[in-house]
């Protein structure tokens, strides 16, 4: 009869709605508490009769209602599945789809999905830097910029490649070199076709397009394409310009002067797998593959003609606009293209060795003499 009693209540306690709340489950363990001594004396005919299978039974059930309890915190967004732990966030989570931008700031009238970034925004303009290290007094506008910074120092690196090993101190930074293992390229540009791994490549890919030049010179007012360019334009005005050693010539960029070095050493690194043609520079390997590939990333916008290498539709588009930037001084003459300049400047530098023993006038090549017309006398010879 105690064993049956025992199992009766032990079932009880498992099955009752006691388990569905707190308060009611602290009320059962007070009930358990003050139960009789038999039920101390007999616990080991009830770990004997019922052991493992009520026991279970009690686990599984606890899990379960955790499992419920939580599942009914957890917000998803039904366009596509991410959860949130609060409602509030999942609305802010939908502005994302939405597109709507409610908070603007008052100073640019540029717009956030989150009042939070309008805060960290409006700090361009206050110029405000809450943010200071300790250790080297630099101040920061974000604080996630800020903790970033502060592996500078730590040489904290947490983010590991599991195909490769290497760390990384960005999160960023590390999710752009796992691109470089899955050869994912997610940035696709929807007028030439090229794909990027890194957002900011495709932005800076997107100027090739559209012409935009950001980034400006304050001493002479010349615009670049990338910030990167206009750093190094700017050792020409500093006068930080590294120098070659055998001519004589400088460079704003290092990487430039060593690319140039090549010319006095005659080495060509870079080999075309398909013919085996030699560059000494990457980029001129990767435009020569284009011959190969048959690729040509460069489009005219009105025209639709396409171009292997960029240069060749800039000079492309002067057809367009009538733009003729090489002038030649001797002659007063424009070209469109920097070749046709070069081949024109030749023309009046070269000793003119064909003379037409007839007139008398000179000409650049042989076949130049054959028939022509005499300017002074204005008769033809031929």
């Amino acid at each position: 009869e105690t064993e049956k009693f025992l199992h009766s209540r032990f079932v009880e306690y498992i099955m009752s709605d006691t388990c569905k709340s707190e308060d009611s489950a602290k009320s059962e363990k007070r009930e358990k508490d003050s139960s009789t001594d038999t039920e101390d004396v007999n616990t080991s005919l009830v770990q004997s009769e019922m052991s493992s299978p009520v026991i279970t039974t009690k686990n599984h059930h606890d899990e379960t209602h955790d499992a419920e309890m939580i599942k009914d915190r957890i917000h998803n967004c039904s366009l596509c599945g991410k959860s949130f732990t609060r409602k509030g966030h999942l609305k802010q989570h939908h502005l994302i789809h939405t597109g709507e931008k409610p908070h603007q700031c008052s100073e640019c009238g540029k717009t956030f999905s989150q009042q939070s970034n309008l805060k960290n925004h409006q700090r361009i303009h206050t110029r405000e830097k809450p943010y200071e290290c300790l250790q080297c007094g630099k101040s920061f506008t974000l604080q996630s910029t800020f903790k970033n910074h502060q592996r500078i120092h730590t040489g904290e690196k947490p983010y590991h490649c599991l195909e490769c090993g290497k760390s990384f101190t960005l999160q960023s930074t590390f999710n752009n070199h796992q691109r470089i293992h899955s050869g994912e390229k997610p940035y696709y540009c929807t007028q030439c076709g090229k794909r990027f791994t890194r957002h900011s490549t495709f932005k800076n890919h997107q100027r090739v397009h559209t012409g935009e030049k950001p980034y400006h010179c304050t001493q002479c007012g010349k615009s670049f394409t990338l910030q990167s360019s206009l750093k190094n334009h700017q050792h020409v005005h500093s006068g930080k310009l590294h120098q070659c050693s055998q001519c004589g010539k400088s460079f704003s960029q290092y990487s430039t002067l060593k690319t140039h070095q090549l010319i006095h050493t005659g080495k060509k690194p870079h080999h075309c797998s398909e013919c085996g043609m030699a560059f000494r520079e990457l980029n001129c390997l990767k435009t020569h593959c284009r011959i190969h590939t048959g690729e040509k990333p460069y489009h005219c916008l009105q025209c639709a003609k396409t171009f292997r290498k960029l240069s060749h539709l800039k000079a492309h588009q002067r057809v367009h606009t009538g733009e003729k930037p090489h002038f030649c001084s001797e002659c007063g003459k424009s070209f469109i293209e920097y070749r046709s300049f070069k081949s024109h400047q030749r023309a009046h530098a070269e000793q003119k060795n064909y003379r037409c023993s007839l007139c008398g006038t000179s000409f650049t090549h042989h076949a130049g003499a054959k028939p022509h017309y005499c300017s002074e006398c204005v008769k033809r010879f031929c």
